[in-house]
């Protein structure tokens, strides 16, 4: 795949963040675009946006990725009215802070749902139709923690490496079939979003602390960088796409010194991450 213009591309979690700004970049580049979050108002905000930027077609759909029955159903209405996908960006997602002992089921179920299971469903619905394409890319949204560990993150990670491990193994699959479709995992560092302010936390954490470290002294990269660095990893048909120079130090990093990484990273965690509070 050259060039996006006149490409269909999906993409979830469109309302804000990096989902909006990979929507913007294509429509920059003449694709028409069906976009899908659960933030209706954030998603007629990025159709707004998209149309001014200069694409063709605009579809939107407030979607919970999470829903498999309504994600198969989307998935042929956007099908039906295009008449073909090139490119799925499955980018919905959602964060969970705290300790594995201090978590909820629910909160874990939460998370699961739209990180890795809204992902699989991403993936397997439209996979049918990117194939008949004989254009197709599917780009999956992973994390940094999808490389490494942190603590306070275990279900985060989880999802993430799932959404890692679904991806590189999906990619075989496409190169043993000889079927003509990219697949690509995007693993972004800090990223100037809402995903911190809006995750959830266990009773023990200070949210609005927890928040405040992500956004004053980890999201380094504003979402249009980061959209530029992911489109270009499309067209060059990466499999593996590093966003951020945290990313990359990080990754290279626990790549040279092994699994004792981890012990450095819960040194470092114990001087930064806020005093858990006092549940009552």
């Amino acid at each position: 795949m050259k060039s996006l213009a006149d490409k269909v591309v999906v993409i979830t979690g469109a309302g804000s963040g990096i989902g909006r700004a990979v929507a913007l970049n294509c429509a920059r580049r003449g694709s028409l675009l069906a976009l899908s979050d659960v933030d209706e108002a954030g998603l007629a905000e990025t159709v707004a946006l998209a149309e001014k930027a200069g694409s063709p077609q605009v579809h939107s759909t407030r979607l919970d990725v999470a829903d498999r029955e309504a994600f198969a159903q989307y998935a042929l209405a956007i099908v039906q009215e295009f008449g073909r996908v090139n490119v799925v960006v499955n980018n919905a997602g959602v964060a969970l802070a705290g300790d594995l002992h201090d978590l909820e089921y629910a909160d874990m179920d939460w998370i699961m749902g739209i990180n890795f299971w809204g992902v699989v469903h991403g993936t397997k619905e439209f996979l049918p139709h990117l194939i008949a394409s004989g254009d197709g890319h599917i780009v999956n949204i992973s994390s940094l923690f999808g490389l490494i560990s942190m603590p306070g993150q275990s279900l985060y990670n989880a999802s993430k490496y799932a959404v890692r491990g679904l991806t590189e193994a999906l990619r075989e699959e496409m190169l043993i079939a000889g079927h003509p479709v990219g697949v690509t995992a995007v693993h972004p560092g800090g990223i100037k979003t809402a995903i911190a302010r809006n995750a959830r936390v266990s009773a023990k954490e200070n949210k609005d602390a927890t928040a405040k470290l992500f956004d004053k002294k980890l999201a380094r990269m504003t979402p249009d960088k980061a959209a530029e660095i992911i489109v270009k990893g499309i067209l060059r048909n990466q499999p593996r796409v590093l966003v951020g120079i945290d990313a990359h130090a990080l990754h290279t990093f626990a790549k040279v010194i092994g699994p004792r990484y981890q012990d450095v990273i819960a040194v470092g965690a114990k001087r930064m991450l806020p005093d858990k509070t006092t549940v009552v």
